[in-house]
């Protein structure tokens, strides 16, 4: 039986399965895999911030926006909508695999409302093109 997110160990365990899924897809995994050079401290912030977004604890200190452009950047503009669309099936097959509940659904709709700004972030960071 699934139970709710409920505890940092929770949230920890679902970033860990996340990036386990999202590391081995053929295509997304590459941005993640040749950007995070330390991934138990990138593992780390990201469940601070997830635990942070989730239970309003102030762990989290960052700009995940402004740092997905910059990545964006680094891969020359590559970054589209559709591999948002990836990363949220990752995220929501990853929660559904292992909780259900109030704060599950919580989950899948702040990474929604999240994949949105991101996209739309990259979007106004990318430098205009000459015609």
């Amino acid at each position: 039986m699934k139970t709710d997110i409920a505890s940092r160990e929770d949230v920890a365990l679902l970033v860990h399965r996340f990036y386990d899924r999202v590391r081995k897809d053929k295509e997304i995994g590459h941005f993640f895999n040749e950007t995070i050079k330390d991934w138990p401290a990138h593992l780390n912030k990201l469940t601070d911030f997830w635990e942070s977004n989730l239970f309003y604890q102030q762990k989290y200190m960052g700009n995940p926006l402004l740092v997905h452009a910059e990545v964006d950047a680094k891969f020359k503009g590559a970054i589209g909508n559709y591999h948002f669309g990836i990363w949220l099936r990752h995220w929501i097959a990853t929660l559904d695999s292992h909780f259900e509940g109030t704060v599950t659904e919580k989950a899948k709709q702040r990474a929604r409302n999240m994949s949105v700004r991101m996209f739309f972030t990259i979007y106004e960071h990318r430098k205009p093109r000459q015609m």
